[in-house]
């Protein structure tokens, strides 16, 4: 599974256009719980919104396990390149 995750994050970086942000933010929210697991930090402060918003994006995806994550992150990557071009 490790190695179908690393391909999906390099497929990620180069797909023909980039995500907006929407996807983007799901994107990372769902990387962090692949590669860290629960939030392990505090919530951003108020004026620091980029942060917030990738901190909520990660919050949402808690109590999955890495293996769930990485799954949803995979498919996720799959629908972007039809999406996006690849």
């Amino acid at each position: 599974m490790n190695e179908i995750f690393d391909k999906a994050v390099e497929d990620a970086k180069v797909l023909k256009q980039r995500p907006d942000k929407a996807d983007m933010i799901s994107l990372y929210g769902l990387y962090k719980q692949s590669t860290v697991g629960d939030p392990n930090i505090e919530r951003p402060g108020f004026f620091d919104w980029v942060g917030r918003m990738k901190w909520d994006a990660w919050e949402e995806q808690k109590g999955l396990s890495k293996e769930e994550a990485m799954k949803m992150y995979i498919d996720l990557v799959e629908k972007l390149k039809i999406k996006y071009g690849f």
